[in-house]
């Protein structure tokens, strides 16, 4: 175990001290406190609060008062947290970069509520989190060399760490969705074939299927009904996807609403082209297990079996030949 000079802590502690003061000051804390506490009176005041402890006391016997109080403090002090961390988040997240983060939480269906705002709340939190860390890794470890590379690396981590998450939630949707198009289109061609209107048969298709594209689908509806055209809600579902099958898949139901196609063909050629591009994808994968199966073979199997048919017969050889 490591022993650390007591001068290095004393410089450490003053160094998160400093880091919390700076990212206090840099993120508007002070700030979002006094507009908490306006906006706060102000609720009060339109609710008939009162926000004296005595007389929330007076009208409510035994202590219900006091409890009350406490919990307000405890949600005001909540609240102003959580906007001093999204003033961190705001203020290391370009405005560029907060455009692309609500396209990959689009992407990524919102997972857990997530909005633009809430994920940068969680990026100035991992930093926040990190540069703590960091720094008392360094007042440890040490200010040169692997300490203040790991420093580094754990700071970095706490920043892109919701980031990373984003992107692999987003990854695995669009894998998903690419799985339940060819079956999702075969349902809302037999719906089209059958008698219904296309807008009837993709409110079948997102009600009798589950996943990431049934809520798509769902979406898509939402927005017919709000007013929005259907030509625009499907290039919006379109924008918002990565999945090339979908985007082709919108934009030939598009253009044939534009031409006056019956779309009961072009849903049926849509359908045969997904079957046919999913069996071609289940060849490639196919095809690739022996390249993957290359390497868990020569590192994990083949010592193994050496050992178990090689071993007798050293162990036998070393008894039989005992080294002079």
């Amino acid at each position: 175990m490591i022993m650390a000079n007591p001068s290095v802590l004393i410089v450490g502690v003053l160094l998160v001290s400093v880091a919390g003061a700076l990212a206090l000051i840099g993120s508007g804390l002070p700030r979002a406190i006094a507009h908490h506490w306006q906006v706060g009176r102000s609720l009060a005041a339109i609710r008939g609060l009162r926000p004296s402890g005595d007389s929330a006391a007076a009208d409510h016997p035994g202590g219900g008062g006091s409890s009350a109080a406490t919990d307000a403090v405890a949600e005001r002090l909540r609240q102003v947290g959580a906007a001093g961390l999204l003033h961190v988040g705001q203020r290391l997240t370009p405005t560029k970069r907060q455009s692309h983060l609500n396209r990959l939480l689009d992407r990524a269906g919102h997972p857990y509520g997530l909005t633009v705002e809430r994920l940068v709340l969680l990026k100035g939190l991992g930093a926040t989190m990190g540069t703590v860390i960091a720094l008392l890794l360094l007042a440890v470890a040490g200010f040169s060399g692997p300490p203040l590379l790991a420093a580094c690396s754990v700071l970095l981590a706490g920043f892109y760490a919701p980031d990373l998450f984003v992107h692999h939630t987003a990854h695995d949707r669009s894998q998903r969705i690419t799985a339940e198009l060819a079956d999702s289109l075969d349902l809302l061609t037999v719906s089209v074939e059958a008698g219904l209107a296309f807008d009837a048969a993709l409110q079948q298709v997102s009600r009798n299927t589950d996943g990431p594209l049934a809520q798509e689908f769902a979406r898509v509806l939402r927005e017919m009904h709000l007013g929005t055209g259907r030509s625009a809600a499907l290039l919006a579902l379109a924008d918002r996807t990565d999945v090339d099958d979908l985007q082709r898949f919108a934009a030939t139901v598009v253009q044939a609403d534009r031409l006056g196609v019956p779309i009961a063909r072009v849903l049926r050629v849509q359908a045969a082209e997904m079957r046919t591009k999913r069996s071609q994808r289940a060849e490639e994968a196919a095809h690739k297990v022996p390249v993957k199966i290359l390497f868990p073979l020569i590192l994990c199997i083949m010592p193994a079996l050496f050992i178990v048919i090689l071993g007798p017969a050293a162990i036998q050889i070393v008894t039989t030949f005992p080294a002079n």
